[in-house]
Order: C-alpha cells, then sequence, then structure tokens
C-alpha cells in the first residue's frame, strides 16, 4: 500500500503572532491565517469595500444611522453631523444600504480582521480611508481596525470619529493610522489636545483643497499625514 505524502506545515517563523495589548481588548492574530483567505471568501465576509470617487484608494463605510454620537449630532443644528452627507443621495440607495448594513454585522465575525487584510493587500492601494460613512462602533471594533493596519504596513489609513473615547486607545494606535477627531459642532476650534483633528468651516479658514480642484483631492494627502495637525474643511 502507497504510503500517503507529507503534508508541508508552515515554517515555524512564520507563525509568529502579533498581539494588541489593550488591557481590556486583546487581539492575537496568527499571521499565516491571513494567507488562508482569499479575495472572494473576503468580499463575502466582509461585504466589499467602496471607492469614493474624490480619493486617492479605497474606502469602507458602515451605515451613517448606527453612529453613535452621530446620532444624537444630526439632530443638533449647528453641529457638523445636521444634514449628514450619508444620509442623502447615492448612501441611502437600498443596494447601499443593504452593503452597508452586511458590513456592520460582519464585524462581530471572529475572521473580520483577517477578512479585512486580504482586502486591502488585494488592492495593492497605498492609502485606505475608513468610514466614507459610519463610524467606530465600540472599543473593540476600534482594536481590530488598529490590527488590520498594523497588518497592512504599506498602506497608510485614515480614521475620522466623532468618538470621544478613543482618545484612551491612542498608545494603541499603529504609525501607519492617522485617526482625526473631528470637531462636533460648525466654527468651532480644534481641541488642542488631540494630536490630529479636522473642523468645519462656513467662511474662511478652509484648508481642504477639494473644492478648488474638482471635488477630489489629487495630489493632497492631509488626511492622512499626521503632522498635520487639523484639516479645515468647508461646510457643505
Amino acid at each position: 500500500m502507497a504510503s500517503r505524502p507529507k503534508r508541508h506545515e508552515p515554517q515555524a517563523t512564520s507563525r509568529i503572532k502579533k498581539t494588541c495589548t489593550n488591557p481590556e481588548h486583546v487581539l492575537k492574530i496568527d499571521l499565516t491565517e491571513r494567507y488562508n483567505m482569499n479575495t472572494k471568501e473576503a468580499l463575502k465576509l466582509v461585504g466589499g469595500l467602496s471607492k469614493p470617487s474624490k480619493m486617492p484608494g479605497w474606502a469602507y463605510g458602515t451605515p451613517a444611522k448606527e453612529c453613535k454620537t452621530g446620532t444624537k449630532l444630526r439632530d443638533i443644528e449647528g453641529s457638523t453631523c445636521h444634514k449628514c452627507y450619508a444620509m442623502k443621495g447615492c448612501y441611502v440607495f437600498p443596494v447601499v444600504q443593504a452593503a452597508q448594513y452586511r458590513r456592520l454585522e460582519s464585524i462581530k465575525h471572529k475572521d473580520w480582521v483577517r477578512a479585512m487584510v486580504a482586502l486591502i493587500n488585494s488592492k495593492k492601494s497605498k492609502w485606505f480611508r475608513w468610514h466614507d460613512s459610519g463610524d467606530v462602533q465600540d472599543a473593540a471594533h476600534l482594536e481590530k481596525i488598529f490590527t488590520v493596519a498594523r497588518l497592512t504596513p504599506e498602506t497608510r489609513h485614515w480614521l475620522p470619529t466623532r468618538e470621544a473615547w478613543t482618545k484612551d486607545h491612542l498608545q494603541n494606535k499603529p504609525d501607519n493610522l492617522t485617526l482625526r477627531f473631528s470637531m462636533p459642532m460648525v466654527d468651532q476650534e480644534a481641541a488642542a489636545s488631540w494630536p490630529n483633528t479636522s473642523t468645519v468651516v462656513s467662511g474662511a479658514g478652509r484648508t481642504c483643497p477639494a473644492p478648488d480642484q474638482g471635488n477630489e483631492c489629487k495630489d493632497c494627502r492631509a488626511c492622512w499625514d499626521p503632522s498635520v495637525k487639523n484639516v479645515a474643511y468647508g461646510k457643505h
């Protein structure tokens, strides 16, 4: 009886685990596992990425209706979430909403990090934006995003958020991710206590060049650049 061929096991050096040391949420990702998920599997699990026309790379969005702080701000006139852009236009199409809710639900999946890493790496893009719609849901979600960024070191990540509690987790943030706290009110000054922020201005003071260049980023990368302390957007 012929003997079965031996199966080749991954080299021990490839099984090094990356650990996120936040005391509340410890994530261990076996680096050999991320290569076991193909793009088709990752797309099915995550629900796909988005490609905003103005930006240089890919993005990821969840339903704006499910923003924690944003939901409260939407009812406040003068807030940056009042008349939210992600609550109108193409964002409210049923097919878009369905995709966003699939993405939101998938965050709880044990293989979400692996799937996001596989998708981002498959795009070979140097720039990635988190939440062109939606926001961070909780600390576990934030730590997963940090892990995804850590496992995609060739990509620069930009994470805008209105969740002030994320400040307590900045020590866990990888260097290739810029987390910007979005000031909640129009014409509100940037908070000096945050390393990176964004503001919305109704008059002079806009620094985002997009409105002057076809509503596109073009060669501007200020949002991703941690050396740019604040980015000021014009009121929509």
